[in-house]
């Protein structure tokens, strides 16, 4: 398993936009992705789990990948999270 954290930058946080973004890039890898915050954890492949998390700016979230291509997958999630969210 390969985990990262992340500072959302997004003013307005996981609202919908970035949310199903989200969901659509984790559902087009081959492994299992979590998103958790304040011991609460969301399977990013649903996207009414990511936005149950109340992801707000500047909260820091910890990614976990597992399964398949996890260390590639890592990476281009946070690569992902940079660019987008």
């Amino acid at each position: 398993m390969k985990e990262f954290t992340y500072k959302v930058t997004d003013p307005e946080g996981f609202h919908a936009r970035p949310a199903g973004q989200l969901v659509k890039f984790a559902q087009g890898l081959d492994s299992d992705v979590t998103v958790s915050l304040d011991g609460r954890k969301a399977d990013a492949r649903k996207i009414f789990a990511i936005m149950g998390l109340c992801v707000k700016q500047d909260n820091v979230i910890t990614v976990s990948v597992s399964g398949g291509s996890e260390e590639a997958n890592a990476a281009s999630l946070k690569a992902f999270l940079e660019k987008s969210v």
